[in-house]
């Protein structure tokens, strides 16, 4: 018998004995079937791209619609427009002097052909006043006098706020009682945390005002164990000192400060 491998026969053969019910046997058998509905659906496909632009040109324009729309637009009548008021208008012009004004013309050495214009003759400016401009004179106009000035003016000293450097200040701020007295006050409030073998120094700095008060307290370097913030609590309840002088005036003072500490055994 003659096989024909393009009908399903040979498929009856191949899974002869087998089992039918394999997805393979299905498979193979709607192959034709298959390969029809691709190639029915890929022509339909290339019958719609080759007549798209022919499509799109049967369609109606749109640009009719937007024409409208714009002459639409155009037609609308717009509300008046308010006129502003107008700002920082120059005020009007003084009114003339009571005496003619004649333009003095600063006197320039220069060549004749140079000279683009001649100061006023001594007969033009008699009984009349030199100016910036020539202004002629109202005879009615009214004479106007400058007020006088009261003589109260206010002299306001400069506060000088700059904080100054105990190296360079011609009077150094102090402790009441002396710099040793401060050092035992400092000692005797200052409260060491029980830390065993805690040993080190800490650095404060602070300003000492033109009250003698103690402000800007900071801690520029501590060993931990909350030692740099009893240090600023100490110099807050320190008491005032005497303030610092430059040019014979009070002024702020930067004080630095060291702080042994030494746990007891």
């Amino acid at each position: 018998m003659k096989l024909d491998i393009f009908t399903n026969q040979w498929l009856d053969i191949v899974f002869e004995g087998r089992n039918k019910a394999y997805g393979a046997y299905e498979l193979r058998k709607s192959n034709n079937k298959t390969a029809v509905r691709a190639l029915i659906f890929g022509a339909i496909v290339f019958a719609l791209a080759v007549s798209m632009p022919l499509i799109l040109n049967l369609l109606p324009d749109s640009t009719e619609a937007d024409e409208t729309l714009d002459n639409k637009i155009v037609t609308i009548k717009l509300p008046p427009k308010k006129e502003e008021i107008k700002k920082n208008i120059p005020p009007p012009p003084p009114p003339p002097p009571k005496v003619d004004q004649v333009k003095f013309v600063k006197p320039v050495v220069a060549k004749a052909e140079e000279v683009t214009e001649e100061p006023p003759k001594t007969v033009e400016i008699k009984d009349k006043k030199l100016g910036a401009v020539t202004i002629k004179g109202d005879p009615d106009a009214v004479l106007t006098v400058e007020p006088v000035g009261t003589g109260t003016a206010a002299v306001v000293e400069e506060v000088d706020n700059q904080i100054y450097n105990t190296a360079g200040i011609e009077v150094k701020p102090d402790f009441p009682g002396g710099i040793n007295k401060f050092y035992k006050f400092v000692g005797d409030n200052y409260q060491t945390p029980e830390e065993e073998g805690l040993k080190g120094k800490v650095y404060v700095t602070f300003v000492v005002e033109k009250d003698g008060s103690l402000t800007d307290v900071k801690v520029i370097r501590d060993i931990g164990y909350g030692t740099g913030k009893e240090a600023i609590r100490v110099l807050k309840k320190c008491p005032r000192w005497t303030p610092g002088e430059q040019n014979g005036k009070k002024v702020r003072v930067l004080y630095s400060l060291p702080i042994t500490i030494q746990s007891a055994d």
